[in-house]
């Protein structure tokens, strides 16, 4: 056993001793033989994965999960930071658990995540809101059972947040997924590209990858759970494997899980485009497997902004990569985040945003406001741009990108297309295409996680409704 293997086994015992302690606090001492806790995931795709490792320590520990945080003798906000709106949804939430009081007793509350590794806001959160007990980093959950039982043992508060990023991958951590038809697989953390506005470097350290024999052993396991549709996460995806030296590129992994029997789609997100390639998408067209979903930030259409956003790429590069993929792969769909009012932007500079969009007619945009982070390069540039011209630039967007999925909604009618279906929502069970556009139909609740065969009938706006031909059992 190497080093590296040995020590991660010796802290995998200790966290074992401690859930057992945890397991007889709550069922002895307390007297609860199924306690309950309460996770709420505030942020992106890799913040559900990460609570989905939480939620399986606290598994192990005897509690049972509920939604309801007046129920729950243990509370968790795993919080985001990429946007003030997320940071100040966390705030309003977490202000209302102050009263929360269960069978007399005060639930233990505590907050993790990308927000907890900013100074400025834990030092808020240390000072206003004194009844949260536990506060830690997006680099502690290997040691989340550990940081607990601090709390639990001396009644005390405890902050495990490191100034410096621990740049481990710890494997093997418990989980207990979300959905039993769709999983989340992060194949790497941390960033390394540092774009002026995104804070994501300074919360989740530099990049570091898993290694592929890891990630093929999850994804085995999953499909011969059952599971139908596997989302590789990263938050470059793109650069898998360099920091590490890897010889499995991203490509080459896509590959190696493609060869993987059993009937599953894959998908990733997110690419970064300056590390987009032909290769990735010759890969994409000859796996099978791997969805034709290809979402893209492009964040802007201006040069000018681009280069102040250290995007590392130009509008005519990005078009171009678009025009590569699609010769190679023409029924591709492409989606996108677009950042408008960022410090500088003309309204010359929003239109050239607004021509892109266009022009490469996306599926879908992610549309955001520029929010100052404090800490990144951005926060300290001259914005003269007023909030009513920046609200005003979002609309105009909002509505060029509606009136293009209206129309491409419009042409998918008649076409039968395979998809998984996934959920019940609003009367309506969604199926999802290999081109990851949402289907609504109509089914019975055992066809949850089941392929089906389904006709486009009609398109309201960008929403698809269909009807199914045939499920495949």
């Amino acid at each position: 056993m190497s080093q590296a293997n040995h020590t991660q086994f010796n802290s995998q015992l200790e966290q074992e001793y401690y859930v057992e302690k945890i397991r007889e606090y709550y069922q002895v001492e307390l007297g609860l033989q199924k306690p309950l806790a309460c996770i709420r995931t505030f942020g992106c795709q890799q913040n559900v994965a990460d609570s989905e490792r939480i939620a399986g320590w606290l598994s192990l520990m005897g509690f049972s999960l509920t939604d309801i945080v007046e129920e729950a003798d243990f509370i968790l906000f795993n919080t985001c930071a990429v946007r003030e709106h997320a940071e100040d949804r966390v705030f309003g939430n977490v202000g209302a658990l102050k009263s929360i009081k269960k069978d007399g007793r005060s639930p233990i509350i505590a907050l993790c995540g990308c927000m907890m590794q900013q100074p400025h806001i834990a030092e808020k959160i240390k000072k206003c809101y004194p009844f949260v007990k536990l506060l830690f980093g997006t680099h502690k959950i290997q040691v989340f059972p550990e940081l607990l039982y601090q709390v639990i043992q001396t009644g005390k508060r405890n902050i495990d947040i490191p100034e410096e990023e621990e740049g481990c991958i710890t494997e093997g951590l418990p989980i207990v997924r979300g959905n039993a038809n769709t999983a989340w697989v992060s194949i790497m953390y941390g960033c390394n590209n540092f774009c002026t506005y995104c804070i994501v470097p300074y919360v989740r350290g530099r990049e570091r990858s898993r290694k592929p024999e890891s990630i093929l052993q999850e994804v085995k396991e999953l499909v011969s759970q059952g599971y139908k549709e596997i989302t590789l996460l990263g938050q470059n995806v793109n650069s898998y494997g360099k920091s590490e030296g890897f010889d499995v590129t991203f490509p080459k992994l896509l590959q190696m899980i493609n060869a993987i029997e059993g009937d599953f789609v894959i998908r990733f997100m997110t690419s970064h485009p300056k590390d987009a390639t032909v290769e990735l998408f010759d890969t994409i067209a000859a796996c099978e497997k791997v969805s034709t979903h290809f979402h893209l930030p492009v964040q802007s259409g201006s040069n000018a902004i681009l280069k102040a956003m250290n995007r590392k790429y130009t509008r005519e590069q990005y078009l171009s990569l678009v025009e590569k993929a699609r010769k190679r792969i023409p029924n591709i769909s492409f989606t996108s985040d677009i950042l408008v009012g960022f410090p500088g932007e003309t309204e010359e500079d929003f239109q050239d945003t607004l021509d892109l969009v266009k022009q490469v007619k996306y599926t879908s945009v992610y549309t955001f406001i520029y929010s100052p982070r404090v800490g990144t390069p951005a926060a300290k540039m001259e914005d003269h741009t007023s909030s009513k011209e920046k609200v005003d630039r979002l609309s105009r967007i909002v509505q060029a990108q509606e009136a293009i999925a209206a129309e491409r909604s419009k042409q998918m009618c008649g076409q039968v297309l395979r998809a998984l279906v996934e959920s019940e929502a609003d009367g309506f069970f969604e199926a999802r295409l290999f081109d990851n556009q949402v289907v609504r139909v109509q089914t019975d609740r055992e066809n949850i996680g089941k392929w089906a065969d389904v006709k486009i009938k009609e398109s309201t706006n960008w929403i698809l409704n269909g009807e199914i031909v045939k499920i495949y059992d």
